[in-house]
């Protein structure tokens, strides 16, 4: 049975935007929606999308049966710490889920990754020792994890660090894979309406690109402003072609936006 309680913890408010989207499609009217944050500066914002704000460490609301984490470790000294936290504001009775990343899986020569490949073995990096501690925290009290690919939309992801840099010192043969934020949102309100429990998911479009290619199509599209100049690097680890097609099976869920490609072309 699906409940219309929920529960969000995240900090970035474009994460907010586009889960609340989501949430307020026909199949999930009704919903309650509260999202709790660090400060109040975007307080205001969450209102207008119909999300009741709630203050970190400020509010007495009763444990949620679905709990959707998606804060970035940035954000944080204790990255595990936090989740055990968002536990405790979970019921146990829907789902549990931790919006973690692809770098864990331990894939960087442009090979090919999906949901079976083996993930970087801790001690390794700092990075992945962060994310992996954090998503066993999920884990271990029946949560479910999604990892997601490179997040964009017009505005906001790789493409736009890049084109405000103008000339990267990095190789231009690095597979990314991206995902947009609404198709993000999207497969975790698939992933917790059809009560996934503690089992692990990926996301991403299917269409990995180079940053060369990534670049090209932004710079093809005349839809930006600034000009890209390059990227210069010749060396460093290369990326991953994942493909996500185990989660698809599973859940059903497709992409809105099929390709970063098509998203430029047809809606940036």
């Amino acid at each position: 049975m699906f409940h219309n309680n929920v529960l969000y913890l995240t900090i970035p408010v474009v994460s907010f935007r586009w889960n609340a989207l989501c949430w307020s499609c026909q199949e999930f009217t009704g919903s309650h929606v509260a999202g709790q944050t660090l400060t109040t500066n975007h307080h205001e914002e969450l209102k207008a999308v119909g999300i009741k704000p709630l203050l970190k460490g400020n509010h007495n609301e009763k444990p949620f049966p679905f709990v959707l984490f998606c804060a970035p470790p940035s954000g944080s000294q204790d990255y595990a710490g936090e989740l055990r936290l968002a536990s405790q504001l979970w019921n146990g009775e829907g789902v549990f889920l931790f919006t973690s990343s692809s770098a864990v899986y331990d894939c960087m020569d442009n090979g090919d990754c999906d949901e079976n490949t083996p993930i970087v073995p801790l001690g390794r990096s700092p990075r992945t020792d962060v994310i992996l501690t954090a998503e066993k925290e999920v884990l271990k009290v029946g949560g479910t994890v999604v990892r997601l690919a490179g997040l964009y939309t017009r505005d906001r992801g790789a493409h736009i660090y890049w084109l405000k840099r103008g000339t990267v010192d990095s190789r231009p043969d690095h597979i990314v894979n991206l995902i947009h934020y609404e198709d993000a949102a999207s497969l975790c309100v698939t992933i917790m309406k059809k009560g996934f429990r503690n089992d692990v998911f990926m996301g991403c479009d299917n269409h990995p690109l180079s940053r060369h290619e990534i670049m090209d199509i932004i710079t093809e599209s005349g839809k930006f402003g600034d000009k890209f100049q390059g990227f210069t690097g010749t060396d460093g680890p290369l990326g991953k072609k994942m493909n996500c097609n185990r989660t698809r099976e599973m859940t059903g869920w497709q992409p809105r936006h099929a390709s970063f490609a098509e998203f430029v072309r047809m809606e940036a």
